[in-house]
C-alpha cells in the first residue's frame, strides 16, 4: 500500500525557508549597531583629534606672547615657626588661640631676603593675632578675614623692607580656638 506523503508549506518568496528571513533581520541589524558604534568611534576620535591640532598650536602661539608676559612661577612656602599664640578675655574667662602660619611666594630670592625680617614679621603677627575680636575669630568669615589681615601686614613689611611685596599669601596650616 502506497503512502500518502503530507501536503508542503508553500515556499517563501524566493524559494526561501520561513526562518531565513528572520535570521536575515537580525544580520541587518547587528550590522546597524555596528556601523553606528564605528561611526561614533569615528567621530569622536576625529574631534578629538581636532582639539589635540589646537592645542599643538597654542604653544607656538604661547611661545612669541611668553615676551610679553612672564610665566607665573611655582609657589613655595615657608612656614614660620613655632606657632603663634594669642591670649583674650571672652565672656569672663581667658581664652587662648594658637595659629600656625606658612607665607607663600614665588621668588626664592625674593623669600630669602625676607628672612632676614622675620623677628619684625613675627612680632607685627602677634599684635595683629593678639588685637583680634575673640568672638569674630569663632566664625570661619572671622578666620578669613584674619588671614587677609596677616597678608596685608606681611605684604606691607616685606614692601618697606625689601621694595617688593615677596609674599603672595599667608595661609594658616592649623588654627585652634580654645
Amino acid at each position: 500500500m502506497a503512502k500518502k506523503q503530507a501536503p508542503q508549506p508553500p515556499a517563501a518568496e524566493g524559494g526561501e525557508k520561513p526562518g531565513k528571513g528572520k535570521l536575515k533581520l537580525i544580520i541587518l541589524i547587528v550590522v546597524v549597531v555596528l556601523l553606528a558604534i564605528g561611526g561614533s568611534v569615528g567621530a569622536t576620535l576625529f574631534f578629538l583629534g581636532k582639539d589635540k591640532g589646537a592645542e599643538e598650536e597654542k604653544p607656538a602661539e604661547e611661545g612669541a606672547s611668553e615676551t610679553a608676559a612672564p610665566v607665573k612661577q611655582p609657589a613655595l612656602y615657608e612656614a614660620i615657626a613655632p606657632a603663634f599664640i594669642a591670649n583674650y578675655k571672652f565672656q569672663g574667662r581667658q581664652r587662648y588661640m594658637q595659629v600656625s602660619v606658612a607665607l607663600m611666594a614665588r621668588d626664592q630670592a625674593e623669600l630669602d631676603a625676607l628672612k632676614v625680617h622675620m623677628p619684625l614679621i613675627r612680632n607685627r603677627l602677634v599684635m595683629l593675632f593678639s588685637g583680634q575680636d575673640f568672638a569674630a575669630l569663632m566664625t570661619p568669615v572671622g578666620k578669613e578675614m584674619l588671614r587677609s589681615q596677616a597678608t596685608a601686614v606681611v605684604q606691607e613689611l616685606a614692601q618697606k623692607e625689601t621694595g617688593k611685596t615677596v609674599v603672595e599669601q599667608v595661609l594658616f596650616t592649623n588654627i585652634v580656638l580654645q
